[in-house]
């Protein structure tokens, strides 16, 4: 395959030029670099001097004799002359300037690129802003004064600016352009090589007139890459740029426009592939690649539309693909340990008069950085943060379990950034102490990252000793993403060997036999209409600035020129209409079905994936002597009635819980739980009912009680997390909730004693323990619990289990007893009865027992108690007699024997 590099060195060879003696200027460096590959090709075995080749971006800079700086620095130089320009008006800080100032640089840079007449153009912009707000009112306020001060002020910061700038001889990428168009007369009488101008196609009025200049000068020759199927189609948007230069450089009013090839129209594999998702898509290129010979990997060029497919597409590549060369760099805010300083900006740059926030301090400790800083240690905090509740931590308590190493990382991490040089200080000793965690072999990646981390902080470091303007957490933030933004992860290979793998710009000048693009779609190829500038379409059209239309046109062109020569084209797009990445296909994709030529085969697919087939297999635990045994061990210790409701409920839950003693991990509580709230409640009613243990209660000691509830309920919350907030949102409303909880059961008790009843509390809070009787286990079963509280009333034994949610009587009336270790429904029938038969054993009583529940959600049913009836309309027996007793140990015996049975499995449950 004959390559356009190839072709116009061969041209040049064929018109015996001296090669040597020529300067090449090319797009890109890595056109420059295949420019190279090209030479040794077309001349084998010959000793020569290696032509000077050189990138658009490195002439410019030589014939302008500036040296371009990058953004960031833009913005400060600019920061500068504004703060310079009219001292006398109120300024803005930097944070605020720059959210405006990288727009108006932008601006600056194409009014300079294309060579604008500066003044009347700024004269025409303040006019149009001026025009645009007459209407307000007659009088203008300060705002809108201020406002279009502001738009006739831009020539002076302009002009300014560009001086600031000259006299330090450097420059933002327009100034170059245009200081190097001012230059290149003087450029000419120096130099008198010939300059090869190779594979440009949209140049800015700068180029356009640095290369007619050398072209009028008879020292310059231009080698188009232009087809003729797109240069006789004046609609299509491919040769926009080439037309337009064909048509009014003068040059070529006596001169032939020359290199047009027929390419396009040579024979073509095209293959539209709809790919649902953007990980779809790296998952399919992976698959493509598979299919290719690796003879063939070299002629093969996989071109990311959208660079963020990067890692997915690297994660994806099949083994076949032996040898790689990346030509874009991975954006350092891809990588992992970015993520990591985010959570660190953000916790800082906003601090929180109360600590630091439990979410912020978790999300850090959590993430790998923290481990290969802290160890176990960082664990240990997460452990302890969760156990006491804490909401807003402070360095100290961070400190609290850390030995002398880890306290200074801890202070490192969260100790208060006051000003930026000491968070600037902190992460640079943050990233030098990574380091030091890090092997050199087997974390090789991770150094590189922490590597460019180190440079990125010291650019920072850098700019904030040389400018002082980073006065805010928040302004260097900002500045930092700016940075991460533009700063890559390089990744080093053969250039020239295997797989290229590259973005769309890197294409330029390079051919491919095979081409596979990915994310063809609308917003990415082309981009759309997002441009970000304060100059009005209208003015643009006006002055011949290029407008969204111009950069769909070098969209196009990069498009078609990267498929002009191949012949098995892949075009990936995304089918999915909305998320990362979706949208409708691209109309290059519509576009190619009326380009079509007749050697062109155009085949459609649509991918879909491949979901397996769920089965929705229940979870099954065969028993063995090893769970016997454990389950042997709490059947000593006791099972209580949670547990043998856990296992009703679901078998494999009460395996998880009870037989490998897995947890629910605890969670910081900001709002308090329904269990939290029971928790308090239960413990203040002990706290009030435990001193009256085997007394008779009276009215005063009810009315005392309610003069006490509101600090004790205050206290139990002090005591079950002490750092937790009650005098404010959701948790006052709960605070709240627990006062009428226990004031609305205390007026239950003092009307139930104004009927002249007596009430004798027995025990409170009392641990209860009995052995279940079975013949066929030949080791003891206990059930034990502890009761709320037992009391009598007027002579009746009663059982009581408090509730902070609603029950209802029909939860613990029972009609068919078989049905009590089958539904869940009844667990707190098995409940009541576990402690009224435990109390039955434990005190060898023969007097009548009744057992229930106070339900503090449905306080007006009173005590609701366990009761049996023969039908629905019958009525219920709440009397417990040993018959029930007979009963409900049938029951609990099945369920027992079920547990313990080794043939039967643990199975979880259809929910």
């Amino acid at each position: 395959m004959k390559t356009f590099l190839k072709e116009v060195l061969i041209e040049l060879r064929d018109r015996a030029e001296n090669i040597s003696d020529l300067i090449f200027l090319v797009p890109s460096k890595r056109a420059g670099l295949f420019l190279k590959k090209e030479l040794l090709e077309i001349y084998p075995n010959q000793t020569f001097f290696v032509p000077e080749i050189l990138s658009i971006e490195e002439f410019i800079t030589t014939i302008s004799g500036l040296q371009q700086i990058d953004n960031i620095q833009t913005l400060f130089e600019f920061y500068e002359t504004y703060l310079n320009t009219y001292p006398h008006l109120e300024k803005e800080n930097f944070e605020t300037f720059s959210n405006w100032a990288q727009t108006l640089i932008y601006d600056f840079n194409e009014i300079d690129r294309y060579c604008i007449d500066h003044k009347s153009f700024f004269a025409y912009l303040s006019g149009i802003q001026d025009l645009n707000h007459w209407y307000l009112q007659k009088e203008k306020t300060e705002l809108v004064k201020n406002y279009i001060t502001f738009w006739e002020s831009l020539l002076e910061y302009y002009n300014n600016f560009k001086s600031h700038l000259l006299k330090k001889k450097i420059g933002y990428q327009g100034l170059l352009y245009r200081k190097a168009a001012d230059d290149i007369q003087s450029y000419i009488q120096t130099e008198k090589r010939k300059h090869v101008l190779v594979g440009f196609n949209a140049l800015n009025n700068a180029e356009q007139y640095i290369f007619q200049s050398l072209l009028k000068a008879g020292i310059g020759e231009v080698f188009w890459d232009a087809d003729q199927f797109f240069i006789e189609n004046t609609y299509h948007e491919a040769s926009l740029f080439l037309r337009t230069y064909k048509n009014q450089w003068e040059y070529y009013k006596t001169k032939p426009f020359q290199w047009i090839k027929n390419n396009f129209s040579d024979q073509k594999n095209i293959k539209h592939i709809g790919v649902p998702k953007n990980v779809g898509q790296a998952k399919f290129i992976g698959k493509i690649l598979k299919s290719i010979p690796q003879t063939e990997m070299e002629k093969t060029a996989l071109v990311l539309a959208d660079e963020a497919l990067l890692q997915p597409v690297l994660n994806s590549l099949p083994d076949t693909v032996d040898s790689l060369n990346i030509t874009m760099g991975l954006p350092l805010k891809e990588v992992p340990l970015s993520s990591f300083f985010e959570l660190l900006f953000n916790l800082h740059k906003n601090p929180n008069p109360k600590g630091l926030y439990y979410k912020s301090v978790l999300e850090i400790l959590n993430s790998l950085p923290s481990y290969r800083l802290l160890g176990h240690t960082s664990t240990k905090i997460i452990a302890i943060i969760s156990r006491e509740n804490r909401v807003f931590l402070t360095l100290e308590k961070l400190q609290e379990h850390a030995n002398e190493k880890e306290k200074e990382i801890l202070k490192l991490i969260f100790e208060s950034w006051t000003e930026t040089t000491k968070a600037l200080n902190n992460c640079k000793k943050i990233i030098q102490l990574l380091k030091q965690s890090l092997d050199k072999e087997k974390d090789a990646l991770e150094l590189e990252y922490a590597y460019h981390f180190h440079v990125v902080f010291n650019k920072l470091i850098t700019l904030h000793t040389t400018y002082k303007y980073l006065s805010t957490i928040a302004t260097l933030h900002s500045l930092y993403k700016d940075i991460l933004t533009t700063e890559t992860l390089d990744f080093s290979g053969e250039p020239f060997r295997g797989l290229q793998l590259m973005g769309m710009l890197e294409s330029r000048c390079l051919d491919f036999e095979t081409v596979i693009i990915s994310s063809v779609n609308e917003g990415v190829l082309p981009s759309g209409k997002s441009i970000n500038s304060f100059i009005p379409y209208d003015l643009k059209r006006a002055y011949n600035l290029p407008t969204y239309k111009e950069k769909d046109a070098i969209y196009t062109y990069h498009f078609y020129r990267l498929i002009q020569r191949a012949k098995q084209i892949y075009l990936v797009y995304n089918t999915e209409n909305e998320g990362v990445g979706g949208g409708e296909k691209s109309r290059f994709l519509l576009q190619l079905d009326i380009d079509k030529r007749p050697n062109h085969i155009i085949e459609k697919y649509t991918v879909s994936t491949e979901v397996p087939r769920l089965s929705n297999k229940l979870v099954q635990v065969k028993k063995n002597e090893a769970i016997l045994s454990k389950l042997k061990e709490l059947g000593a210790h006791g099972l209580s009635p949670s547990a043998l409701t856990r296992y009703i409920r679901n078998p494999i839950d009460f395996y998880y819980n009870y037989i490998l003693g897995i947890k629910e991990t605890d969670e910081v509580e900001e709002t308090i739980a329904a269990n939290t709230l029971g928790t308090v409640i239960h413990n203040a009613l002990e706290t009030f009912y435990t001193p009256l243990e085997n007394t008779f209660l009276t009215v005063d000691a009810i009315k005392k009680m309610q003069h006490q509830v509101e600090s004790e309920i205050k206290y139990q919350f002090k005591k079950e997390y002490s750092e937790l907030d009650i005098t404010q949102g959701k948790n006052l409303l709960i605070f709240e909730v627990a006062k009428r909880y226990i004031q609305n059961f205390l007026k239950s008790e003092l009307k139930l004693l104004s009927t002249g009843a007596q009430l004798k509390i027995l025990a409170i809070e009392s641990n209860l323990k009995a052995q279940i009787q079975i013949s066929e286990l030949d080791f003891p079963v206990y059930i034990k619990g502890k009761v709320d509280r037992i009391d009598q009333l007027d002579g009746q034994l009663r059982i009581i289990d408090y509730k902070t949610g609603r029950v209802s009587r029909n939860d613990v009336v029972l009609m068919d007893w078989d049905t009590i270790t089958e539904d869940y429904k009844y667990s707190k029938v098995i409940q009541v009865l576990a402690y009224a038969y435990m109390q039955y054993t434990q005190s060898k009583t023969s007097e009548s027992i009744q057992a229930g529940i106070i339900s503090f959600k449905n306080l007006k049913e009173g005590f609701i108690k366990f009761g049996t009836k023969e039908s629905i309309r019958g009525k219920a027996n709440h009397e417990i007699t040993k018959e029930v007793f007979d009963e409900y140990l049938l029951q609990l015996k099945k369920l027992i024997l079920e547990i313990y049975a080794i043939q039967i499995p643990f199975t979880e449950k259809e929910v």
